[in-house]
């Protein structure tokens, strides 16, 4: 029991989101408002570059010595009356949290906003098992309501507008009154929080995820903008926590330290609006706090990552700052990418998780521009890994034939220099001259994926390798 997975389907995803009215409309905010706001927050902060250098080696160091901080860190869970709970498979983490539901005799489960819920499918298998899961951050309640998966990790709802969220909730809360104004998005807030103010209290299980987990004291944080994570995990009786191995950090201080670029990156802000940390379940003399406190660490293809060029994937800190740049993510969205994981992230990690035979049109659907590793706060290179991934699919001769037979043709070719620069000359020339008239050509032999959507233009000028020499002996009799 999986998410759903339309990956290997990803070129048919982007020509329907390509087509797509309302989502191209709603993926306009995310060029406008994401960028703008990072840009400020950075500039705002004369050492948001240095903090960026500083949380991509507090990452690396704990990957170099995760063993010893997940020991550590599950100790000091221990001690503190919480209980961990590993998971080699998805399988696995959802038989642990359905474990301790029927235990309890659950009925009801709040959720806080949590990728590993969706990679793990928690939520269709807790409904399989007679038990109502109950997303609580607004973006996650909204999709839930149209049976969607997010379509950005920090925003799951981005690909939509307030008309549809509109009709979503007079289509669900049938209870209310038809007449009821709408039209204005703190109306449609006010109305979830109504909503969901209810089910917070008849919870009997509430289920987080997990920004950090910090091994020198046991601790699980968690950054929302909505209060309902905290909601979440104080109100019911029962607390579970699911996070991947990868979340682990070393220190309070170095979390403090990831946290000032994880909002700037994220969002814009300098911090998200709560941040909360948990260790333990309610000790003798507190006001609140969960009778009991799991947690579920989730491995799922992870650890296979360390020590391949991959590792420095595990370093995110899932803000989302490399799709809210990415052109390729503003023109198709999140629901393209076929599965959990959306954008330049995405295309690295989902071929990792699920296999790069079901994924490997992602690291294709990428312009090597550069904006995601340029704005990523732990520095992943991302651009290096797709084209990793790149290899991996050629070598295993998942790409198509046309792809490999074109690149073997050009490999002939580009190992006989001579003939290279003779082939080039040629071909530049008679392009050059077929094009004389229009200086652009509306088709061209072996070229339609590029004219069935933009003219090709006529070549002007020598080759690269022409004007190269060219301008080697200008610079020379300089």
């Amino acid at each position: 029991m999986t998410s759903h997975i339309t990956s290997p389907q990803f070129k048919e995803n982007a020509s329907r989101a390509l087509v797509d009215a309302p989502l191209q409309q709603a993926m306009g905010n995310v060029r406008v408002n994401f960028i703008e706001r990072r840009r400020a927050a950075a500039e705002k902060l004369p050492e948001f570059e240095g903090l960026r250098d500083s949380a991509r080696d507090i990452k690396n160091h704990a990957l170099e010595h995760l063993d010893l901080y997940l020991e550590t860190w599950e100790q000091n869970v221990t001690k503190a009356g919480g209980h961990v709970h590993w998971a080699r498979t998805a399988e696995e983490a959802r038989e642990a949290v359905l474990a301790i539901c029927r235990r309890v005799g659950a009925k009801t489960v709040t959720k806080g906003k949590s990728m590993i819920s969706e990679e793990i499918s928690l939520n269709t298998a807790l409904e399989a098992a007679g038990i109502k899961p109950v997303e609580t951050d607004l973006g996650e309640y909204i999709i839930q309501l149209r049976g969607e998966l997010p379509s950005h990790i920090i925003a799951p709802a981005v690909h939509l507008n307030a008309t549809q969220v509109e009709s979503d909730f007079r289509r669900v809360h049938t209870h209310l009154d038809p007449k009821r104004d709408l039209s204005q998005p703190v109306q449609l807030l006010t109305e979830a929080r109504g909503v969901l103010r209810d089910r917070f209290l008849a919870a009997d299980v509430g289920i987080t995820g997990a920004n950090f987990l910090i091994a020198e004291t046991g601790t699980s944080v968690i950054v929302t903008n909505e209060g309902n994570g905290d909601l979440t995990q104080i109100l019911p009786k029962i607390h579970v926590v699911i996070a991947s191995i990868e979340k682990i950090v070393p220190t309070l201080e170095d979390a403090s330290q990831i946290l000032r670029v994880l909002a700037r990156s994220a969002t814009g802000q300098e911090m998200s609006v709560y941040t909360t940390l948990s260790t333990g379940p309610r000790r003798p003399g507190d006001p609140d706090g969960p009778e009991e406190y799991h947690v579920v660490v989730l491995d799922n293809g992870r650890s296979s990552m360390l020590g391949t060029a991959f590792q420095d994937m595990l370093r995110c800190i899932r803000c989302g700052a490399c799709m809210n740049h990415c052109p390729v993510y503003h023109a198709v969205g999140g629901h393209a990418y076929g599965w959990v994981y959306p954008g330049p992230m995405g295309a690295v990690l989902s071929p990792s998780l699920i296999g790069v035979d079901k994924a490997g049109h992602l690291p294709n659907a990428s312009t090597f521009c550069g904006r995601c590793e340029s704005v990523c706060p732990v520095r992943i290179p991302l651009p290096k890994m797709m084209r990793s991934w790149r290899e991996r699919e050629f070598e295993r001769h998942l790409s198509p034939a046309t792809v490999r037979g074109g690149l073997a043709f050009w490999s002939f070719f580009a190992r006989r220099p001579g003939l290279y620069r003779l082939a080039t000359r040629l071909g530049m020339g008679a392009l050059a001259w077929f094009g004389r008239d229009k200086g652009k050509f509306a088709s061209l032999p072996f070229a339609s994926g590029w004219t069935k959507y933009r003219d090709f233009p006529a070549p002007q000028g020598g080759t690269f390798q022409q004007r190269y020499r060219d301008t080697r002996k200008q610079g020379a009799r300089r």
